[in-house]
C-alpha cells in the first residue's frame, strides 16, 4: 500500500502544472488566471453548462468525476468550491493529493480576496492585475428584477443586490434573498427593467419567463438576456457586470 501511495502523489510545486477542477466555478477561475503550458482538467459540468457567449476551444480536456479518473492523471493540484463533493476532496487528500477549497464570494469586496487566494493557490504571486472594485455610479431612480429559473427574482442582502445598487439601479424585489414571484404581482406592478439571469433552455425552470405577459415586459425593457454563468459563478466579470448595468 505504501508504494501504492507513492505513485499515486504528485511532485508537489509552488507553480503547479497539472491542474484538476471539481467543479463549474473553478473551471471558469482556471480558464481566467491558468494559462501557458498548464495542463487544465475541467469538471464534468463544464461541458453541460458551456458558455457560448465565450470563444473557447471545443476539445478542453474535462475527467468524469470519479476518484479513479483523477488519480490517473496524477494532478499537482485539484481546486474546488467549498460546497462540491466533500467525500471525493477528502479521500483525494488521503492519498497525498494536494487539495485546495475555495469559499464562493458573497460580496464584491470577497470578489478581490477571492481572486488573490485564487492567484495565490496558483502560484501566482503578483496581484497587480486583480481587479478592484468598481465604482458606485449614479442612482437611476429606475427599478431592475434579475429574474432566475423558477420564477425565483433576486432580492436584498445578496452578491446580486449590491452589483445592480453599484451600477445605480433599484432593485424591484424588496425581500431579503431569492424570492419566489408571482406573476399577476409583476404584470400588476411590472419593474422599469427585467434581466433573465438563468441559462437558456426549454426547460420547465424557465416557463415563468416564456409567458407571453414577462416577454412583452422583457421586450419593452431593451434587453432580455446576460450571460447567465457571470451570476451563476461570482468573479473578476462580476465588475464587468456593474459597468454593463450602469451604462444600460
Amino acid at each position: 500500500m505504501a508504494a501504492l501511495l507513492l505513485f499515486l502523489q504528485p511532485g508537489h510545486s509552488d507553480s503547479p502544472q497539472k491542474i484538476v477542477s471539481l467543479d463549474l466555478c473553478s473551471d471558469w477561475m482556471l480558464l481566467k488566471y491558468a494559462g501557458g503550458s498548464r495542463e487544465l482538467f475541467l469538471s464534468p459540468l463544464f461541458r453541460r453548462y458551456r458558455a457560448n457567449s465565450l470563444q473557447l476551444p471545443q476539445d478542453l480536456p474535462s475527467h468524469d468525476g470519479s476518484l479513479e479518473h483523477i488519480l490517473s492523471l496524477r494532478p499537482d493540484l485539484v481546486i474546488s468550491g467549498e460546497y462540491n463533493a466533500p467525500v471525493l476532496r477528502q479521500r483525494l487528500s488521503q492519498l497525498g493529493i494536494k487539495v485546495v477549497v475555495f469559499a464562493l464570494p458573497g460580496s464584491l469586496q470577497s470578489i478581490v480576496d477571492y481572486q488573490q487566494q485564487f492567484k495565490s493557490a496558483l502560484g501566482l504571486a503578483d496581484s497587480e492585475n486583480i481587479p478592484q472594485l468598481p465604482a458606485a455610479h449614479a442612482r437611476k431612480k429606475q427599478s431592475l428584477l434579475l429574474l432566475g429559473p423558477n420564477a425565483i427574482g433576486t432580492g436584498q442582502q445578496t452578491l446580486e443586490h449590491e452589483i445592480l445598487s453599484r451600477a445605480g439601479w433599484d432593485n424591484y424585489v424588496e425581500q431579503a434573498g431569492y424570492v419566489n414571484l408571482a406573476l399577476e404581482q409583476v404584470v400588476a406592478d411590472p419593474p422599469d427593467a427585467i434581466l433573465w439571469s438563468a441559462q437558456p433552455s426549454a426547460s420547465l425552470a424557465g416557463q415563468f419567463a416564456r409567458h407571453p405577459l414577462l416577454q412583452r415586459l422583457l421586450a419593452r425593457s431593451g434587453r432580455g438576456h446576460t450571460d447567465y454563468w457571470r451570476w451563476q459563478c461570482p468573479g473578476p466579470w462580476s465588475f464587468d457586470l456593474v459597468e454593463e448595468l450602469a451604462a444600460w
